[in-house]
């Protein structure tokens, strides 16, 4: 272990582990330790900066393999977003020098109480805990539980200290584990001995190093049943019932038998919950959806957890159309609850409504987005109302922006972040709203703001696999990214590589090259990470040249995708991501897109761009651009695009700074000479006499041309015009 803890007391005040200066380790101060857990030693920290508490725990790993192995594994989940999980701050991999150790440091969120706390207070003073505070919390855990299990991300470790508590009513699931770490026989072995509790909430499977999502039931199941008996069962009774449990379900019917005997609140709901979760065969255990059922949509349990109305009933189509084919009056009608329908007991009379002004004959929203607000709670409702406004025309939108139409959308997004038909729809809204502002210029400012990003990076994560709605993200990340003022823009291509994205678009464009959108779109948002020219990590864009490489040899007629990877290899070039040994392939590449499509304007202007900024540090680059392939070199595509854009002055001013800087190398002028370049340079000088940058450009490449003429030798200088 780290530090002080080494020669088997627990730090004290003040001290630190050691280190070498710089590592990760070094930010932090050591306060104590706390009980190990089933892994490591958590340790209770300060930053030495923000003097902000952390709690670190140290695995101890046998060799760099398995460390690396671990933090891969865990990586993913940094970019978790849920308001009742506590993700890791950081991870990173330490050398203790003392001992000689490896060890894995995950740094958590710091809590003093936990739903272990609350327990044995209750415990010791034989008290039930309050039915409506353990409604919430559950209702807190599960949804927390169901999100994970959504991702197909397991817990592994979920046991009543994991639950921690940021406040009274507030609870964060933490110490989320990995495959890895949880199949180490040997420190499970050490763990067992040293206490044996901690091994007391794992599913019989898992004790064989067998995990699935219902081993997180069977832990679940073990948390609800010491929180429900913990008024009349001693911390040791409870947890030889857990070891019984895994072996027969008798001494769990007893225990049930007592919380109904001693009148313990919802007895008759955990009677009937607890005996599905606690199955000892993992196929015949229910599923988190199931538990959220049995308690708070057949049971009466009630949480502040929004996320459960998921699982709410649906609201008939008979009413869902009425409501988006009404008008003001209909909306109105509803809001009294006055609803004549058979069937209107689903619609809640009690909702907090958007406030209504009566001086307004008409809503400033469309009747679908106004029940999208008063109806939130519906997911088909919000689905329906989406659909309905994807079919409107502009002007009824608001159109060409509607930033309150936006906000509902955004809303709706957050509500219901798990139901992808909704994501999907809602993506495609944003996507339809945003290019409509576009297309009229309006301000960037009032398009684009946090809840977007945050919003559709959230769907994202939700289903990083799933590529209709993928391709949507991409598509409104780079327009919100590339509409934002300078300094916002900065910050959110920030943020959005510190969450990971630019690795989530080189992984997919590896993994999906069959996918013509999904590598148009992830070009495309990876040109707009790239434009601001603030690269949190250059390392993973060294493989991009490569990527780029096997998506136009996959797409070699399509111009879309030509475009897009020539945005990328000019903005790659200006900041030094393209390697020596990559430029000739670069080069080859941009000059083979032009080729292409030479009418395509945006293409040939980055594509030179591109060529020009890669000729300007490599004469390898430069011969690359003269030297005769299939049949013409570089030089003739110059004549060619000149000739095809002479009257388009920023084209003729891309072409002029590539001449500018092959002219700069003595080894390039005779090819320049010989390709006849000068009477071109001359007719641009004499074009574009307004434009002092080009009239600069022609006279530079001019002088070098003349001065090479002077010095060639005779039979050179005939070729001359």
């Amino acid at each position: 272990m780290l530090g002080p803890e080494t020669d088997g007391r627990r730090p004290t005040q003040g001290e630190r582990g050691p280190g070498y200066p710089g590592e990760p380790m070094d930010k932090y101060q050591v306060l104590y330790q706390l009980n190990p857990g089933a892994l490591g030693v958590n340790l209770v920290v300060e930053e030495m900066e923000t003097k902000v508490k952390r709690v670190i725990k140290q695995v101890e790993c046998m060799d760099d393999h398995q460390a690396s192995q671990a933090l891969e594994e865990l990586m993913p989940l940094l970019k978790l977003q849920h308001a009742h999980i506590s993700v890791y701050r950081e991870l990173f991999i330490t050398w203790n020098g003392e001992i000689s150790s490896l060890y894995l440091c995950l740094v958590m969120e710091f809590n003093k109480l936990s739903f272990q706390e609350v327990i044995e207070d209750k415990r010791k003073a034989k008290e039930i805990i309050d039915s409506k505070w353990m409604q919430n919390v559950l209702g807190q855990v599960l949804d927390a539980l169901e999100y994970l299990h959504h991702l197909d991300i397991i817990h592994r470790n979920l046991k009543p200290s994991n639950i921690i508590l940021v406040s009274s009513d507030h609870c964060k699931l933490q110490d989320l584990s990995s495959n890895v770490l949880m199949t180490n026989k040997a420190k499970w072995n050490i763990r067992a001995e040293e206490d044996p509790f901690h091994k007391s909430w794992m599913a019989p499977e898992a004790l064989n190093f067998s995990f699935s999502q219902k081993s997180d039931i069977w832990s679940l199941g073990c948390i609800i049943l010491d929180m429900t008996s913990c008024s009349f069962m001693a911390s040791t009774e409870a947890m030889y019932l857990r070891k019984s449990l895994r072996q027969s379900s008798g001494s769990l019917e007893t225990v049930l038998k007592t919380m109904e005997e001693k009148q313990i609140p919802d007895a008759e709901t955990f009677g009937n919950l607890l005996p599905r979760m606690l199955q000892i065969d993992p196929s015949d255990r229910i599923t988190i959806k199931d538990v959220v059922h049995i308690t708070f949509v057949s049971g009466s349990f009630k949480s502040s957890c929004i996320s459960l109305t998921l699982y709410r009933e649906t609201v008939p189509a008979s009413i869902t159309d009425m409501l988006l084919e009404g008008n003001v009056a209909s909306i109105l009608d509803l809001r009294r609850g006055y609803i004549h329908s058979s069937q209107a007991s689903v619609v809640p009379r009690d909702r907090a409504l958007r406030p209504w002004s009566s001086e307004r004959s008409l809503p400033c929203l469309p009747v679908p987005a106004e029940v999208m607000q008063n109806f939130s709670g519906w997911p088909e409702v919000q689905f329906r109302a989406m659909k309905r406004l994807l079919k409107m025309p502009a002007d009824q939108l608001g159109l060409p922006w509607c930033p309150e139409l936006v906000e509902v959308v955004v809303t709706t997004m957050q509500l219901h972040d798990r139901v992808l038909d909704i994501q999907l729809c809602a993506c495609s809204l944003l996507l339809h709203l945003l290019g409509q502002a576009m297309v009229h210029h309006l301000e960037a400012k009032a398009l684009c703001n946090q809840a977007i990003t945050s919003a559709v990076l959230r769907a994202l994560w939700s289903y990083p696999e799933e590529e209709s709605l993928l391709v949507l993200v991409y598509s409104l990340l780079a327009i919100t990214t590339t509409q934002e003022s300078e300094s916002e823009s900065e910050s959110v291509s920030e943020e959005l590589q510190n969450a990971g994205l630019l690795e989530h678009i080189l992984e997919h464009l590896n993994s999906s090259l069959e996918s013509r959108d999904v590598c148009v779109s992830g070009l495309g948002l990876l040109w707009a990470l790239l434009l601001d020219g603030i690269i949190v990590n250059k390392a993973p864009l060294e493989k991009v040249p490569d990527l780029i490489s096997q998506v136009l040899a996959t797409y070699p007629a399509d111009g879309e995708m030509a475009e897009a990877s020539c945005g990328v290899f000019w903005l790659l070039s200006l900041l030094g991501c393209i390697k020596e040994q990559q430029f000739e392939q670069v080069v080859a590449l941009l000059l083979q897109s032009i080729r292409l499509c030479q009418n395509r304007v945006l293409l040939v202007n980055n594509a030179y761009r591109g060529l020009a900024s890669l000729v300007e540090v490599s004469e390898l680059a430069a011969f690359k651009v003269v030297v005769q392939e299939e049949g013409s070199s570089g030089l003739s595509l110059v004549k060619e695009t000149y000739q095809l854009h002479k009257d388009d002055p920023e084209v003729v001013e891309n072409v002029g700074m590539l001449l500018v800087h092959l002219a700069s190398y003595e080894e390039i002028l005779p090819e320049l000479v010989s390709s006849s370049m000068k009477a071109l340079v001359q007719e641009i000088k004499e074009r574009f006499t307004s434009s002092l940058e080009l009239v600069s450009y022609a006279e530079k490449v001019l002088l070098r041309l003349e001065a090479a003429t002077s010095l060639s030798p005779p039979g050179r200088g005939a070729a001359q015009p």
